[in-house]
């Protein structure tokens, strides 16, 4: 698609666009919503086919913000940044690029607040931090919002083991994780702290192996029979050609998007999987940065707020079961809750 059909098919407020010609970097910010309070979402640093291709992921992962910080309860909309670059760039020219990004973002005014995301880091946002007022997850704020992620898709996976297993227990359950990045790597290892056999898949081996945990080739990650798979890398990896090969109870994880058209979701629903929305499960990230950045949360606080995501899976998967629904559609019917209250 282009750029035209792109935007006109969006149901976002507004979208901000700039070549920077120095770099050959695209820059694209997508404000979906600012209904609940300024829009909140990371920022990713990507080479893409074309440029069409980093617009489509910022307009598609600003609509999950949205829904992200909803769910959460959060006072806080949804965006998304990125950086589409023809390679990724290194010293100096990441630096100055990356404080380019920093005043675009600036001019926004606040509507659009940035974190991290693919790619992007700390230092990265201390770099942005130099230009822009409303940056999160700098090395002197909350730091890397991976950690909270993975609490957070911690407590909600145990939720998710309770309604399948009837305890939240990990002794005793088998669990994969697809991918081993900043979040896959946390919640492997959480998820063994607790006690669950814990698999582990990545394109890089050296990364799996990294974790401590049983290994599987990536080809084999969705065949492998688990109690719970959790996908935490790139999206889209549940399809229609994907999903009859799983072999698992439930699926909870920190991918963004897992689903690769809305009709993903009943597929899985028809095969008796359990599917935990995406955006339920990894708001870890967003509730950190908020909770610490914004209100001064210490950890015994922060972690409350992290185990709340525990509680809204239960919440959801209880109601979706008294109306006959799929979770997916419970979970939609929340968001929708909570911005007609704030409208």
């Amino acid at each position: 698609m282009d750029f035209e059909q792109l935007l006109t098919g969006w149901d976002g407020e507004h979208v901000v666009i700039r070549h920077d010609a120095e770099s050959g970097a695209w820059m694209f910010v997508g404000v979906h919503s600012t209904v609940l309070g300024p829009a909140l979402g990371g920022t990713r640093m990507r080479a893409y086919g074309s440029p069409a291709g980093g617009l489509a992921d910022a307009l598609r992962l600003a609509g999950a913000m949205t829904r992200k910080a909803a769910a959460a309860g959060l006072p806080r909309g949804g965006g998304k940044g990125v950086l589409a670059v023809p390679e990724l760039p290194a010293g100096e020219r990441r630096r100055t690029l990356l404080r380019r990004y920093g005043e675009l973002v600036d001019s926004l005014g606040g509507s659009y607040r940035t974190a991290g995301d693919m790619n992007i880091g700390p230092a990265d946002l201390d770099a942005v931090a130099e230009t822009c007022r409303w940056v999160y997850g700098t090395s002197r704020g909350a730091g890397d919002s991976g950690r909270g992620t993975a609490r957070g898709v911690l407590h909600a996976i145990q939720a998710t083991l309770e309604h399948v297993f009837g305890s939240p227990e990990l002794a005793g359950r088998t669990v994969l994780v697809q991918g081993c990045g900043a979040v896959g790597s946390l919640l492997a290892r959480g998820l063994a702290d607790g006690g669950a056999r814990v698999l582990v898949s990545d394109v890089d081996e050296s990364r799996a192996a990294a974790t401590g945990c049983e290994t599987v080739p990536p080809e084999h990650a969705l065949e492998t029979e688990v109690d719970l798979y959790s996908p935490c890398a790139v999206g889209g990896t549940l399809s229609q050609e994907s999903i009859p090969h799983l072999a698992c109870r439930a699926v909870a994880g920190a991918a963004n998007n897992q689903l690769a058209e809305p009709g993903d979701a009943e597929r899985l629903h028809a095969r008796g999987i359990l599917y935990v929305p995406d955006y339920v499960v990894s708001a870890g990230g967003i509730v950190q940065l908020a909770g610490v950045e914004d209100e001064d949360w210490d950890e015994e606080r922060l972690e409350q707020g992290l185990a709340a995501i525990g509680d809204t899976v239960r919440s959801l998967l209880h109601e979706a079961d008294l109306e006959a629904i799929a979770p997916v559609e419970a979970a939609e019917r929340l968001v929708q809750r909570r911005l007609a209250e704030a409208h």
